[in-house]
């Protein structure tokens, strides 16, 4: 488990993932941006995406062989959470164990804090 030093983890299997998704890619530099934005059902939604850019208010982390950014706002609404990726019954995705969410949606991607 890759631990960043505001206590956000990102585990192995989500990692992997990640990893393997740059490599279809086939680009140099790209890395997991992790992102929070006002709206969705319970008024806030997690956004996982792959950027090759950084932000001056950016935070980059390194471990399991991914990078990973996130900027300061979204990490004050994630601070302490795990990321995960899960491949169920439901489907595969990645997810966000957030411990600061009050309420969540049952789509997994929305809450309230």
């Amino acid at each position: 488990m890759l631990t960043m030093e505001n206590g956000l983890t990102i585990t192995e299997s989500a990692a992997k993932q990640v990893a393997q998704i740059i490599a279809n890619e086939g680009r140099d530099g790209l890395r997991l941006r992790i992102a929070v934005y006002a709206g969705g059902c319970s008024g806030f939604s997690y956004s996982f995406d792959l950027d090759d850019e950084t932000h001056d208010d950016d935070k980059v982390y390194q471990g399991h062989g991914i990078e990973v950014v996130v900027d300061e706002t979204s990490l004050e609404l994630i601070d302490g959470s795990e990321v995960d990726f899960v491949d169920d019954l439901i489907g595969a995705s990645f997810r966000l164990n957030n411990p600061n969410a009050q309420s969540a949606c049952g789509c997994g991607t929305s809450f309230s804090v």
